[in-house]
């Protein structure tokens, strides 16, 4: 199976299924002697782990990650650092009445087309349970670029949604409610949503908003390797996400030239930042900001129908445990893909610029 590889001097390499012994990955490429925060590294994923709140599956892992390697007295060492997760509360027994049948929009029906085989105890390898990996990762990765801060939210969930830019909102409230949404008003609704769909054994999308200040001037690459472009491939490759916008994004279409163009000033920092903080694929010092579209969980707790392998038409239903909205845990996950991408960029650029200092 191939493209289980992300970046270009700092790789990331995951392995692991969901109901398998263990997830994890391979981190390659982070310079020798940082002194590691383990604590942060725990947190991140504490932050993505299931049963956390009842807005989410109630699957109880305590997801404690062992790290193997590329690490001596509490510093990086420079060499790969190998780490696992794993898994102790599998109930692969959930899943034995879809070994012969296709889920409807999930990853089984094209899986036995492509691999001729699948493992169906909770979408094996498709299963968003190998996000953890990434959210190690990515706390590993954060600790490489000190001075740039990257902060997601829960942005909307189903119809409701936020009306402020994230320069309106106070980002430290993100973490104080179960939805991780910064207005404690619109968190409510989001919360009382999701209950309701819950209950209703039925799921709900949402979007996450990503904000990274303190980015220097010359991170990506003016053609294929834009830093946008890896971004967007960043967070596209997380499970059930669907849209990724930058900048003024879609609403840039319904403004004429000269309201979107982002007039300079003196010390090159520019008046608006339509462009989201990138130019020509390249940062340009303002903050980037994104947002993220999830889907609705596509497992649902009542009756569906779908083919089996023979190409008959059947009925069944969803068990388990499942998310009714995904974007509470996801998170930590935009979080982490957005700083393997600042990461790998930032050590680009330092070779480029053949520089030794801290960045």
């Amino acid at each position: 199976m191939a493209g289980n590889s992300f970046g270009t001097l700092l790789k990331l390499s995951t392995f692991g299924e969901s109901h398998g012994m263990a997830i994890g990955g391979v981190l390659d490429g982070v310079p020798p002697g940082i002194l590691l925060d383990m604590e942060a590294i725990q947190r991140d994923l504490d932050r993505r782990k299931p049963g956390q709140s009842a807005l989410v599956t109630q699957r109880k892992e305590p997801d404690q990650v062992q790290l193997f390697s590329g690490i001596f007295e509490g510093k990086t060492t420079g060499t790969p650092i190998g780490f696992a997760i794993f898994n102790t509360n599998q109930k692969s027994q959930d899943y034995t009445h879809i070994a012969d049948s296709y889920r409807p929009s999930h990853a089984d029906y094209v899986y036995d087309q492509k691999y001729g085989f699948r493992d169906f105890r909770g979408g094996g390898r498709s299963s968003a349970r190998e996000t953890a990996a990434r959210v190690v990762a990515g706390a590993l990765a954060k600790q490489i670029i000190p001075s740039i801060q990257i902060q997601a939210y829960v942005s909307q969930v189903g119809n409701v949604c936020l009306d402020k830019s994230y320069l309106e909102l106070d980002l430290t409230q993100t973490e104080t409610n179960d939805v991780r949404c910064p207005d404690p008003k619109k968190a409510a609704e989001m919360e009382s949503l999701i209950k309701s769909i819950k209950k209703e054994g039925d799921t709900i999308g949402g979007v996450i908003d990503c904000v990274i200040q303190g980015v220097p001037v010359g991170l990506g690459e003016p053609v294929f390797d834009k830093l946008h472009a890896r971004l967007g491939s960043a967070m596209l490759s997380i499970n059930a996400v669907k849209g990724f916008e930058y900048g003024s994004g879609f609403h840039g279409v319904t403004m004429k030239g000269s309201a979107h163009n982002d007039a300079y000033q003196t010390d090159g920092s520019t008046v608006t930042n339509h462009s989201g903080g990138v130019q020509g694929g390249i940062s340009n010092g303002m903050d980037i900001y994104f947002r993220v579209a999830f889907k609705p969980v596509a497992t649902l707790i009542q009756a569906y129908t779908t083919i089996n392998k023979s190409g008959e038409v059947i009925e069944t239903h969803g068990k388990g445990r499942h998310d009714p909205c995904v974007v509470p845990r996801a998170v930590p996950i935009v979080e982490a893909m957005a700083a393997l991408v600042m990461a790998d960029f930032s050590l680009i650029r330092k070779a480029q610029l053949n520089r030794t200092h801290e960045f």
